[in-house]
């Protein structure tokens, strides 16, 4: 495919949106206080479960420049929001096994949408402390006895 195409690291960061955001589910009330959306955080955690990878910095700009270009993403305040149209494309993907979703989803685009281009740049900083938030939120707790102490008696 083309530079001008989409790319297989563009349907990563979409499908990772979407699960991310539950794909319209949980959508949040005109009077709720939490913006509708989801963080960069939560975006390189499914990106990572779903690929065993973190998306780079740059991987994770161009492909919310391509996506909000082409109407399917928003990000307003730090929040990463699937539009209308971002939705309908995913609701209408033909359905495939969870290891071919990104690639599923990448036909689909090359299909329906071309790429767009917006103004939007990823701060390496921002990237870094997405990456740090999803590392400390990785970190198994420790399990502690009912009674607030380990060992047997």
């Amino acid at each position: 495919m083309g530079e001008n195409g989409w790319r297989w690291s563009d349907a990563w960061i979409f499908v990772s949106l979407v699960i991310a955001s539950g794909a319209g589910r949980h959508r949040r009330s005109a009077t709720s206080r939490r913006p509708e959306g989801v963080r960069l955080t939560d975006v390189l955690s499914t990106a990572d479960h779903l690929n065993r990878a973190i998306p780079q910095r740059h991987e994770v700009e161009v492909a919310v420049q391509r996506l909000v270009g082409a109407g399917l993403v928003t990000v307003a305040d730090g929040w990463f929001r699937i539009t209308a149209e971002g939705e309908q494309l995913w609701r209408t993907r033909p359905r495939a096994g969870v290891a071919t979703m990104v690639d599923t989803v990448q036909g689909v685009l090359s299909r329906r949408h071309a790429p767009g281009s917006a103004e939007w740049i990823l701060d390496e900083a921002e990237h870094a402390a997405a990456v740090q938030e999803y590392a400390v939120r990785s970190i198994p707790t420790p399990r502690r006895s009912p009674e607030g102490h380990s060992g047997g008696h």
